[in-house]
């Protein structure tokens, strides 16, 4: 109890919840948002919103059941939230209340049992409970502790509890490689992550939660503005589901996909909320790696269990997500956020980006808009569909992917990739540029070389076969793989001797021959071919994003206008041109037919003019 002076201060929300030096009272504990409970000395005092409601003694049970009955059926507080803070089951509040219903305040007193004062029966064999703290405290399992004294892993739980043993974790942080010390009676609570942070970003407020599975208090401030981001708590616990994803906290960490978060949205984006941006970006990234693989797919899923595996008592739900994602989509960063991650990634692999694969994957679309046609490999067919082109690193991880415009084709998309690609590698590397017979030009080839990229791709087109003999057996060690080709190295002159390339073809045990084209003049026969067949590591990588992470569903339902400078084929010109590819068919079918019969004609045979005449006239 605070003690006010003669001339009382006016009370306001700011000096009633200071920040961020505000901490739990030890003796007090919250039910919920409003009702709070404080022992102190013996006694207990139960105050709704701020305002004392009961007030008796912690060894009167009479007084304790009114208060917990009165709680629930004034609507102050559930039954779950009373019968936790004051110790009790479930149903024994609900048996109070049925006696409360019965007979008043005098039935909550004792009814039935065993009388006060007299020793029961059983004898509780505190030896047996020394024994079984002692091999907690070193680390037993359970199971092991009743295997080894001979009774039930129930029985070793009812005396772990009796015995008031707690286990001592020392936990490290969830972003750093620092640790936080634990005590036996303070959950488990992750720092922020270790590293230079800018004057803009505050540090985040410690969780003031006192016990892990109940977050009242934390969501309370953040409805009154006073946290930006719930920090993540964790207590002991055992068999918890799902919680082998917690390995990839790391991989998450030197992803960089927080960091980068925080320096291109700000660490206030989404605050003030207990779901603030940190919370948002790593529950994304753990619930993919969970294969829950949109928002939608949270309803099928508790909100407890997966807010364990966050260091929270609840998971945001398919709403929640779903605001948090439209607030960031709202600030039209989404490119510069991937620019910046793609950036992190070149510095954390640079030796992957000597080759970039470049492929383009097509989604199909099967709404009601109209888009243009693209084909698809899988049902060999054009459909209306959206095409995606992906730049990975030499091992098939993804460095970026760009959307085409009305599904351009991969010479077009090349030119619009190169300059991206050398904003991220620099003005000094000569990165190869690794891509399939969708890609072939020569002179997208020219241009390429001459802004200090190399090209490798097959040849498109017929090309003059070389004679088996000349092949001859290549055999190495790549990447730690052992290889084994049989190749054809030659160079070739492209755009009338303009360009000159160099063409290394591999020979298949059936005969066929596959030409390979590169700018590299500088690598190994053998190695050309397999980087060119490395390509299908990125195939793999498709399927493989298909099947697990969906990445073939629609991503909104929005639509965005296009762009209207765009050129596109003129639609008249491209009927007319239809109906004369069918007339030149037509005249070239007469054509067939007319030197069949000329050639048939007996008076074809007369080389003379009047045989020539004759034979025209009958045709």
């Amino acid at each position: 109890m605070h003690v006010m002076d003669a001339a009382p201060k006016p009370l306001t929300q700011r000096s009633l919840f200071p920040q961020p030096k505000l901490a739990p009272e030890p003796d007090a504990a919250v039910v919920n948002d409003r009702v709070t409970v404080r022992t102190k000395d013996g006694q207990r005092v139960v105050l709704v919103d701020g305002l004392p409601v009961h007030h008796y003694a912690t060894d009167d049970r009479i007084a304790e059941a009114y208060a917990m009955v009165n709680l629930v059926e004034a609507g102050f507080a559930d039954q779950n939230d009373v019968a936790r803070v004051f110790g009790y089951s479930v149903r024994t509040l609900r048996r109070c209340e049925e006696r409360y219903d019965q007979g008043g305040i005098a039935a909550l007193g004792r009814t039935g049992g065993r009388p006060p004062g007299v020793s029961s029966h059983r004898k509780v064999d505190r030896r047996r409970d020394r024994l079984v703290h002692g091999m907690k405290t070193e680390g037993l399992s359970n199971c092991e502790i009743g295997r080894r004294l001979g009774i039930s892993e129930a029985a070793v739980r009812q005396r772990v509890k009796r015995s008031g043993w707690v286990a001592s974790l020392q936990q490290g942080s969830l972003f750093a490689s620092e640790t936080v010390a634990a005590s036996e009676s303070t959950p488990v609570v992750a720092s922020q992550p270790r590293g230079e942070q800018s004057a803009e970003l505050p540090t985040t407020t410690p969780s003031l939660a006192s016990d892990p599975l109940d977050r009242s208090i934390d969501r309370h401030f953040a409805r009154l503005g006073l946290l930006n981001d719930a920090e993540p708590v964790f207590a002991a616990a055992g068999s918890v589901a799902r919680a082998g994803v917690l390995l990839a906290i790391p991989g998450i960490v030197a992803s960089g996909a927080v960091e980068v978060a925080r320096m291109v949205y700000g660490a206030r984006a989404l605050a003030p909320a207990f779901y603030g941006l940190r919370t948002t970006i790593v529950a994304l990234l753990l619930l993919a790696l969970l294969r829950i693989k949109r928002p939608e797919a949270l309803k099928e899923h508790a909100p407890p269990e997966l807010g364990r595996l966050l260091g929270l008592d609840r998971a945001p739900e398919v709403k929640t997500m779903r605001k948090k994602l439209a607030q960031l989509a709202a600030q039209g960063q989404a490119e510069r956020f991937g620019r910046e991650l793609a950036q992190k990634r070149v510095a954390a692999r640079g030796r992957m980006l000597g080759c970039l694969y470049i492929d383009g994957h097509v989604r199909v679309y099967h709404g009601q808009h109209k888009l243009p046609k693209a084909h698809v490999p899988q049902l060999r067919l054009a459909v209306p569909a959206t095409t995606d082109y992906y730049v990975n690193d030499k091992r098939g991880g993804p460095l970026f992917v760009v959307t085409a415009d009305a599904n351009a084709g991969m010479v077009k998309m090349l030119l619009q990739l190169a300059p991206e690609i050398r904003s991220l590698v620099g003005e000094k590397r000569r990165p190869t540029i690794v891509f399939d017979r969708g890609g072939w030009s020569p002179r997208l080839f020219q241009q390429l070389i001459a802004q200090r990229f190399d090209v490798l791709t097959y040849r498109k087109g017929r090309a003059d076969k070389i004679a088996p003999r000349l092949f001859r057996e290549h055999m190495g060690r790549i990447d730690g793989r052992s290889v084994s080709y049989r190749l054809h190295d030659k160079r070739i002159k492209l755009l009338d001797g303009r360009l000159r390339l160099r063409q290394v073809t591999r020979l298949t045990d059936d005969g066929h021959q596959t030409p390979i084209l590169t700018s590299r003049f500088d690598l190994s026969a053998i190695e050309v071919a397999y980087r060119m067949f490395e390509r299908w590591r990125q195939e793999n990588f498709f399927k493989y994003m298909r099947d697990e992470f969906e990445i073939d569903a629609l991503v909104e339902h929005a639509i965005e206008p296009d762009d209207p400078t765009r050129t596109v084929p003129n639609p008249a010109r491209r009927a007319v041109g239809d109906q004369i590819s069918v007339a030149r068919a037509e005249e070239a079918k007469l054509a067939q037919e007319y030197g069949r019969a000329a050639l048939d004609n007996p008076e074809a045979q007369r080389p003379t003019a009047r045989g020539f005449k004759i034979a025209h006239g009958k045709l």
